[in-house]
């Protein structure tokens, strides 16, 4: 049975919209095999029967998702996605320091790995765009404001990662702690259904760390920082899809 939905991660519900603030560790969706089938769509699916995931977070990312409960919403709100017309914003904790106090990350992104999936930059990859602002500055690490103008797998670990500053606690790209400090902070779109402008945010839940950067400057396994040149990625047109 699954197990119940917890009405503080709500943030917002109308006729054919939910808004939510999906925890760290959650499942957007249900995986395969039953050790993977708890998912916040499979817990809302009890009140909310008609719920669609319109997008979807990675399990270690909190932060605000949209959920759409009819097919119509649906699909306008798939289309203002491919459009760019949703604006994001994520809250981001990196090892070290960044040059500079904003930048951009414009590196293509393929899947190198399908189990578990693993991206990497490469020069036959999607391209892919990161707008970035240094916000804060802690003991060998910073926060920083991230704007994915593409939206693709993993686009935010990996450019970090390429760029030498990998987000604190992602076990695929950097190193492994209490959680991946990634959070979906804002979202901005035009309510297909009504056409009303509307701004959710959810709180960051985490600190910036006092945390030493490794002397090795080791980004994880398998990893290296800048282009991949590895003959076993898989070219874009084999990739999953989102």
């Amino acid at each position: 049975m699954p197990k119940a939905f917890d009405q503080r991660w709500l943030l917002h519900v109308d006729a054919s919209l939910l808004v939510l603030n999906k925890p760290a560790g959650l499942l957007s969706q249900p995986g395969l095999g039953p050790e993977l089938s708890d998912s916040l769509l499979t817990r809302l699916q009890g009140p909310w029967p008609s719920a669609q995931l319109v997008h979807r977070l990675d399990q270690g990312t909190s932060g605000v998702l949209l959920v759409a409960l009819t097919a119509d919403l649906h699909r306008a709100l798939s289309r203002l996605f491919a459009e760019r017309q949703v604006h994001k914003r994520y809250l981001a904790d990196v090892e070290g320091v960044p040059q500079g106090s904003a930048g951009e990350i414009a590196l293509p992104i393929a899947k190198r790995q399908h189990r578990p999936p693993l991206y990497g930059v490469h020069p036959e990859g999607k391209p892919c765009l990161t707008i970035w602002r240094l916000l804060e500055q802690g003991s060998g690490c910073s926060r920083l404001e991230l704007e994915p103008r593409t939206g693709r797998s993993h686009q935010l670990r990996v450019h970090l990662q390429a760029i030498g500053h990998p987000i604190v606690g992602d076990p695929l790209y950097g190193q492994s702690r209490d959680r991946l400090h990634l959070h979906a902070s804002r979202l901005a779109f035009r309510h297909p259904d009504s056409g009303q402008s509307l701004v959710f945010e959810a709180p960051c839940p985490f600190d910036l760390p006092p945390h030493e950067r490794s002397s090795s400057g080791d980004c994880g396994p398998g990893l290296r920082r800048g282009l991949f040149h590895d003959p076993e990625l898989h070219p874009p047109g084999d990739q999953d899809p989102a």
